[in-house]
């Protein structure tokens, strides 16, 4: 588990694109897959609601869109908008769409509403239809700053991009937010698998004071 102070830390090494998605996954609890896959529709800046759409289990679920986001968010989207504007011009076949829905409604992977929020800056051919088309980021690029980072930070712990999602349920729960709030933003199908954080944090808020810190 990561520490506040500590996540501050690797952020601080972090920048541009790969900042914002980590960022992503601490404030809003999100897995790796999850970040990369949200699409420009599942993002409610309005609201402040980030909609993780078939998530472990094939499960949609709602969580928390962090307030200091907001900003950085629009000015990254307002920079994927001109990605998919050129992508519209040159005729580029729609991002690929989940389930049957490319078959059903042919059109829409060309959506705005559709489009990648962290699209990869280059185009790959689709290996199940052969077509060229803009996939997401690939995970390797965020694992690999957030290593980087990590390294330069000096923290001597064995943590991954997946701690940050573990991070905001134990802070959460630090915070006294209820052990069931935390399982619906996590999007848990068993209690039981939430129920871990709980026993990671009272070992670190059992209001003991040792009697060193009295000396």
């Amino acid at each position: 588990m990561l520490t506040l102070k500590e996540i501050e830390q690797i952020l601080d090494y972090l920048e541009g694109v790969q900042r914002l998605m980590a960022m992503l996954i601490y404030g809003c609890g999100l897995r790796l897959q999850e970040c990369l896959r949200l699409r420009m529709k599942d993002v409610d800046l309005e609201q402040n609601m980030v909609i993780v759409r078939s998530g472990k289990g094939d499960k949609d679920r709602r969580t928390v869109l962090p307030e200091t986001l907001k900003d950085d968010l629009k000015r990254h989207i307002a920079e994927v908008r001109s990605l998919y504007d050129k992508d519209r011009k040159d005729n580029i076949s729609g991002v690929w769409l989940p389930g049957a829905l490319e078959k059903k409604y042919p059109n829409a992977g060309k959506e705005w509403a559709w489009f990648w929020i962290f699209p990869s800056k280059s185009l790959s051919v689709d290996p199940h239809t052969l077509l060229v088309r803009r996939h997401h980021i690939h995970p390797v690029s965020l694992q690999k700053a957030f290593h980087d980072a990590l390294g330069k930070t000096g923290i001597a712990k064995q943590v991954s991009v997946h701690t940050l999602r573990h991070s905001f349920a134990t802070h959460l729960l630090e915070n006294g937010y209820d052990i069931r709030t935390i399982q619906e933003l996590l999007g848990h199908a068993n209690l039981q698998t939430t129920m871990i954080y709980a026993h990671v944090t009272s070992k670190n808020i059992l209001g003991v004071r040792s009697p060193l810190d009295k000396i």
